[in-house]
């Protein structure tokens, strides 16, 4: 590859490893193989408990642990400008020439977006989930989005329903918005060596066991399936306030011996868990992709998933079974399983992941809407304010108001960093930022 062809990409969320997910993985896995196309990828995050500084992960990675504490659900407190000084920072120091940021529910994300735009960076934008448009938290939410997205260069979504609402909810041009899908890693996770007897059935669950992941309905569908089928367990990985309703449906029910409950599963024991069954269980109530069930299909279990959001585009018709999310059509679509159990073949099903699912492909997808992106034209603050005003009767002049803000701070920032260079060295104040000076190598 050409030198003129490479970037240097800095990806920011607030979620990243040590937490496993979604977003997570797709941030790691994705800067894994742009790192092998010779790009430079940096990733900036939040501290994680004593996890503060600068980090390095396999291939080279770097990541920056900035000093900020997790305030709700691993977001960060929204600052607005606190992030300035730190994001400007690694900009200059790592030469960046593109911000990619991902997940609506991050802050990190949306402050980072907002600088770099000031800076006259290029910016792409990830979006993971689906979000509504009914309820307070879903308008203020949107609003953010919207704002956001305002000036953003291109913009990403992981299925064809999630670019539907990314569109709806921000007001994007849909031909700036590419559909490209998440991705598994086919040589983590492997069917079991031999066939598991089918004398027992067991189905594996493995989520946050909260509202949104449909903990409600499998309190509702274990007892039902246990009952309809005795030789049928069920094993549930997982941790989250809904946990208490399944353990006090196992006691109600008694049903100790045939529902395991495994409590938190490190993403390394996915596969170790995945292996012990026949079927995956997916209750979500909305989900834009679900990873959880490309790992599942890769480990050759048929998946049993409720059809909601982006998840009847994951799997081809032989490899799922759909349900609403309605216990009893749920339980209609275990029976549908168990009875053409017999006729999937592990082996097979992952050697079909390995054809559909490749993060080298969604890479090369990825790095073609980065050229895109860096080839926009460049605006200047009149007609970047224009598009902001747009955003509606007061929250666009409110949008106007904080961008001047924050161009205002930007060009004080470079004056004050003039002025200090112009110093006389004994004069210079030694401001650091507190752990930036640790450097650790992790392997993950």
């Amino acid at each position: 590859m050409g030198e003129w062809k490479r970037h240097r990409i800095l990806m920011v969320s607030d979620f990243f490893y040590p937490n496993f997910g979604g977003v997570e993985n797709h941030i790691y896995y994705l800067s894994q193989c742009l790192l092998k196309l010779g790009h430079k990828v940096v990733v900036m995050t939040h501290a994680y408990n004593n996890r503060s500084g600068v980090r390095y992960m396999t291939g080279g990675l770097k990541v920056y642990y900035v000093p900020w504490k997790p305030f709700l659900m691993q977001n960060t407190f929204p600052t607005f400008y606190g992030t300035l000084p730190i994001v400007r920072s690694i900009l200059i120091r790592e030469k960046i020439s593109l911000v990619h940021g991902h997940q609506a529910f991050s802050t990190l994300c949306h402050e980072a977006l907002m600088h770099a735009r000031t800076m006259g960076y290029k910016v792409v934008f990830t979006d993971h989930s689906l979000y509504g448009f009914a309820d307070a938290g879903s308008i203020h939410m949107n609003k953010v989005l919207q704002f956001t997205l305002a000036e953003v260069s291109q913009a990403i979504c992981v299925s064809h329903t999630s670019k539907e609402n990314t569109v709806l909810r921000s007001g994007l041009p849909p031909e700036k918005v590419f559909v490209i899908p998440n991705a598994v890693d086919t040589a983590m996770f492997k069917p079991a060596p031999e066939r598991l007897s089918s004398h027992e059935i067991v189905i594996v669950v493995i989520s946050r066991l909260v509202y949104r992941k449909g903990a409600d309905l499998l309190v509702e569908v274990i007892p039902e399936v246990c009952r309809l089928y005795p030789n049928v367990r069920f094993i549930v990985g997982g941790d989250g306030p809904k946990r208490v309703r399944l353990e006090e449906m196992r006691e109600k029910h008694s049903l100790q011996d045939r529902v395991e409950m495994l409590g938190a599963v490190q993403h390394s024991q996915v596969r170790s868990v995945l292996i012990t069954g026949h079927i995956f269980l997916n209750s979500s109530l909305t989900e834009a992709f679900c990873i959880a069930i490309l790992e599942a299909a890769s480990c050759g279990l048929l998946t049993v998933s409720t059809r909601v959001g982006g998840v009847p585009e994951v799997l081809p018709d032989d490899m799922i079974v759909l349900a609403k999310p309605d216990p009893s059509d749920m339980v209609q679509a275990i029976k549908k399983a168990i009875s053409i159990l017999p006729k999937i073949d592990p082996q097979e099903m992952h050697n079909r992941m390995k054809e559909l699912y490749n993060w080298h492909d969604v890479a090369k997808r990825t790095e073609i809407v980065y050229d895109r992106a860096l080839k926009c034209s460049n605006q200047n603050l009149l007609q970047r304010l224009s598009r902001y005003l747009s955003c509606g009767a007061w929250a666009g002049k409110l949008f106007c108001l904080v961008m001047i803000i924050d161009f205002l701070l930007w060009h004080l920032l470079q004056l004050w960093k003039r002025i200090l260079k112009k110093c006389p060295i004994s004069f210079y104040p030694m401001i650091k930022i507190k752990g930036f000076r640790r450097t650790t190598r992790t392997k993950a």
